[in-house]
């Protein structure tokens, strides 16, 4: 995509980190619950769990494959706000957790922790919507679920939902751990996001005063 000016380039990246805030707070919630890693990180632990390689640098890798895997399939996809959500993703949540850390924890009664798993998911899902809406780019591992919605044309909580369940089996496969929060995570981020999709994107329009 391009930008009709410099003024709209940095409202972008503004909106964009706006939404990774936002993503990442419910990926904190969601994490403190400790009912279980998201689907992506289950695939990172499996990875992990089979080289001598850590959890973060796994990650990294993982995210530079799929990178350089969309540089050869369709580099447009590949944005100044991926690198963004690479780099700006494990600070947040860092941030995050000090801040919440008296909120939730393993030992909080199992209502609570239920309550942040899934109030963490619908949060989760709108933040990242807003970031795939803003057009500035999208992190690595959300992209998976995008470009197969693209090019397949299919419904991108379907083609989320898939790609979940993907990486929860390898993970696995892998000895990666996975929890009932996991599953939850699996099932609900796609449909959540696949409805807020429109409702972010009238927002940042809105914003950015386009109609």
């Amino acid at each position: 995509m391009k930008y009709k000016s410099l003024s709209e380039f940095i409202k972008r990246i503004i909106i964009l980190i706006a939404g990774l805030t936002i993503a990442h707070l419910g990926v904190t919630l969601f994490l403190l619950s400790s009912l279980g890693s998201d689907p992506f990180n289950v695939l990172i632990q499996g990875i992990s769990n089979m080289t001598p390689l850590s959890h973060g640098t796994c990650h990294q890798i993982v995210c530079f494959l799929i990178i350089g895997i969309l540089l050869l399939v369709d580099r447009s996809y590949i944005k100044t706000g991926t690198f963004i959500c690479m780099f700006l993703g494990g600070p947040i949540i860092d941030l995050f957790t000090i801040v919440l850390d008296n909120l939730v924890s393993g030992s909080s009664p199992i209502v609570l922790r239920s309550v942040c798993l899934v109030l963490g998911c619908f949060i989760l899902a709108f933040g990242m919507t807003i970031v795939i809406k803003s057009n500035a780019g999208t992190g690595p591992n959300d992209l998976v679920g995008v470009v197969i919605s693209d090019k397949l044309k299919i419904s991108f909580g379907i083609c989320r939902v898939v790609a979940d369940f993907s990486f929860v089996i390898i993970g696995i496969l892998l000895g990666g751990i996975f929890g009932v929060g996991t599953l939850v995570c699996a099932f609900l981020i796609g449909p959540i996001a696949n409805r807020l999709l429109p409702v972010s994107e009238k927002i940042i329009n809105k914003i950015l005063k386009i109609k």
